[in-house]
């Protein structure tokens, strides 16, 4: 099977870079092992929070001094703006609902009560433009009965440093009653495939009978797992407006939004390879001709531009070795502390030189192998070298801009 380009990996960047070059015309498929780091995604995205534990104000400022080796630099600084509205499209387009800009932060509120800054949020997520500037006056804090991973009284202390006073209410309805028979039923996707439809009409009029003078209503992200209508639905129908507070993963935001970009790109006519990986690519001078799957066995699949979105150590992008870290797939080389000694510091909460380890590519993200340069393979996302993502809090943002960008290139 011959495509013009393969993407290895179907996560936030994968879908990304696949749904701009199947929009464009081209002939795609992804290939994905199956669950990615969407799942855990808290329905916010960030562009760079900070830098050496900085706090950043400005991200597109601050972004301007970032070191070379970083993938922002490698973008361009003067594109970064340009791309972040292109992949903020590219979300919207998919149906998901979300606002922000590059140029200041929004504020989310965690479920441990905490303002994080943010670039992007899904519109339903509770967030607000500053702590300091939110309109709410008084928020009714709503849980379900037998709902462990939802913690209201951490939220109440978040909200009263910002000035919100609020309430707890805890609201039963006899479609989970099911669910709080078992001590793991009642996680949040589980949940949100019985919050549709009538069950979501049950909630409404559970909301309705609380008596309070609150002006928001926050819920547990557990409503909307496929997409927003249950949650539409549910604003139609009660008085108050509603926001919803991510809970500990699996993250029906972080679901639905693999669910729409997947059915965008299928809808494209991009090819979806799920439960599949690859185990072997034919190089021929420096260029990747064909990569052979699990399933597919002998069969290769050509393609003439490839990309590789597997991932870091989470998802097993890049896999730690006694004597080295090294990416699994096709033995790229991979930017990495000398002993392994200096791989990590000792100090829990410093910032962890590992983090920064990567595949080694050059200025247009193509890839190295045994020292040169694989002229039509790409890495994109956390795969990348130069980051420190958890610290910077720039994961999200070096994942879509990095798969728009490579995506640019292949269509130039």
């Amino acid at each position: 099977m011959k495509y013009d380009s393969i993407i290895i990996g179907g996560g936030l960047s994968g879908l990304t870079a696949g749904i701009r070059l199947v929009s464009a015309g081209k002939k795609v498929a992804i290939i994905t092992s199956g669950q990615s780091a969407l799942h855990f995604s808290s329905g916010s995205m960030s562009l760079l929070n900070r830098i050496d534990g900085r706090q950043v104000c400005d991200p597109l400022q601050a972004i301007a001094t970032l070191p070379p080796s970083h993938p922002y630099q490698k973008i361009g600084v003067g594109n970064i703006h340009d791309f972040a509205a292109e992949a903020t499209m590219i979300l919207r387009r998919a149906g998901l609902d979300v606002e922000g800009s590059p140029e200041a932060h929004r504020y989310c509120l965690t479920p441990f009560g905490v303002w994080q800054p943010a670039w992007l949020t899904v519109k339903d997520i509770a967030s607000c433009s500053h702590p300091s500037r939110c309109t709410w006056r008084k928020a009714a804090i709503v849980n379900f009965k037998g709902y462990l991973d939802f913690h209201p009284g951490y939220l109440a202390d978040g909200l009263a440093t910002a000035g919100i006073a609020s309430e707890s209410y805890e609201i039963e309805l006899p479609q989970l009653a099911a669910l709080r028979k078992s001590c793991s039923g009642m996680r949040a996707a589980s949940m949100a495939r019985i919050l549709e439809g009538k069950a979501v009409s049950d909630l409404a009029q559970a909301i309705r009978k609380i008596k309070s003078d609150a002006d928001v209503l926050l819920l547990p992200a557990v409503v909307g797992l496929r997409s927003d209508a249950p949650a539409n639905l549910l604003a139609s129908l009660v008085d108050i407006t509603v926001r919803y507070v991510p809970v500990i993963p699996m993250s029906v935001t972080g679901v639905r939004a693999e669910f729409l970009m997947r059915r965008r790109f299928e809808s494209l006519g991009g090819a979806y390879f799920l439960g599949d990986s690859v185990n072997k690519g034919n190089f021929e001078n420096n260029r990747l001709i064909s990569v052979n799957t699990v399933n597919l066995g002998e069969t290769p699949l050509r393609a003439d531009e490839f990309l590789i979105a597997t991932g870091s150590f989470f998802s097993q992008g890049l896999v730690a070795k006694p004597d080295a870290v090294i990416e699994p797939v096709f033995g790229l080389d991979v930017v990495q502390s000398e002993k392994r000694t200096s791989r990590c510091d000792i100090d829990f909460f410093a910032p962890q030189p590992y983090m920064r380890f990567g595949v080694v590519t050059d200025s247009r993200f193509r890839v190295s192998r045994n020292g040169s340069v694989v002229t039509n393979l790409r890495a994109v996302g956390s795969i990348l070298s130069g980051a420190d993502s958890l610290n910077e809090g720039s994961g999200a943002g070096i994942a879509l801009l990095t798969a728009v960008a490579a995506a640019r290139q292949i269509l130039q």
